[in-house]
């Protein structure tokens, strides 16, 4: 996997030594609620779930070769809160992660949540994705998921990484706005229908006024908690450096997606970083934090304490 160094770090961590490889990248656990939906055959539910995970786990989604411990950990929760005439009305929230580098921790990349995921499902439809081509939007959500778990992964190991990824999740929002689809399965793809959608956030991250951002989700991964291995004090110090990067991109537009999503995943852990860190760092974090995100007070009130 030469497109960045994924690979050495995993393998230092995981200290493995012959391990066949495998095409795949990604290694995602489903779990489907469907305890709101009375008198229907409850079978259904279970083929679903399998076919989710075969739909992510088994496509080849790069050029790139995984090892079995490289590929990337990830789980999807669906609840369903409806089905009529095999239409799915579901809400989603999928979550990714990657080891940090010299210990046994791993780091949320992503904690996304889609009260959107809806789509046409009928028992043993087959799951099928072809590239640059609608099918289903079942299919076009999941691909699109997948591409956005290993964008992440990627940005996360070399500045930039994600690029081709994150288009790739671009060419299939462009597929389903050019799609016939109606009523609720357009919700999430469509510009114009929230600024907290599919679209919205690929739109960020693609958008070169957020290139600075990217580069501090570099650094906070490779530069900040893959060295605190070797030094926990310059490791977090990194990522306090780069904090305001956060602020100036909340500032820049105040209804930008890509940070939420940021501190939807990181909120908890920037916590735990800083409640050791030094009183200027804690300081300056909280004011940062507070200033973009104090919805979410009472957790940031932590690093204080």
């Amino acid at each position: 996997m030469n497109l960045f160094k994924r690979n050495i770090v995993v393998l230092a961590l995981c200290s493995l030594f012959c391990i066949p490889l495998a095409a795949q990248e990604i290694n995602c656990t489903v779990t489907i609620n469907s305890d709101r939906i009375e008198g229907t055959n409850k079978q259904v539910f279970e083929t679903l779930k399998v076919a989710i995970e075969d739909f992510m786990n088994q496509n080849r989604w790069t050029n790139m070769t995984f090892a079995e411990q490289e590929k990337i950990e990830c789980s999807m929760f669906i609840l369903v809160n409806a089905v009529a005439n095999n239409q799915y009305n579901c809400e989603m929230t999928l979550q990714s992660r990657r080891p940090v580098y010299g210990s046994s921790y791993t780091t949320p990349l992503l904690n996304f949540k889609d009260p959107t995921f809806h789509f046409t499902y009928q028992e043993f439809d087959r799951l099928d994705y072809q590239q640059n081509q609608f099918t289903t939007n079942l299919t076009a959500m999941l691909a699109y998921y997948c591409y956005l778990i290993i964008g992440h992964d990627a940005d996360s190991f070399q500045r930039l990484g994600g690029t081709p990824y994150f288009q790739q999740c671009e060419e299939i929002v462009n597929a389903c706005q050019s799609a016939s689809m109606e009523g609720v399965e357009q919700r999430g793809w469509l510009a114009f229908d929230s600024n907290r959608n599919r679209y919205a956030l690929i739109n960020n991250l693609l958008d070169e006024s957020f290139r600075k951002y990217r580069h501090f989700y570099y650094e906070y991964h490779r530069l900040g908690l893959d060295e605190m291995s070797g030094n926990v004090t310059n490791g977090r110090a990194r990522i306090a450096e780069g904090m305001p990067t956060l602020r100036e991109a909340y500032r820049a537009r105040p209804a930008t997606y890509v940070v939420n999503t940021f501190l939807d995943a990181k909120a908890d852990e920037l916590v735990d970083i800083f409640r050791q860190g030094t009183d200027k760092e804690k300081k300056a974090v909280y004011e940062i934090l507070m200033d973009i995100d104090p919805t979410r007070q009472n957790t940031y009130e932590r690093i204080n304490e």
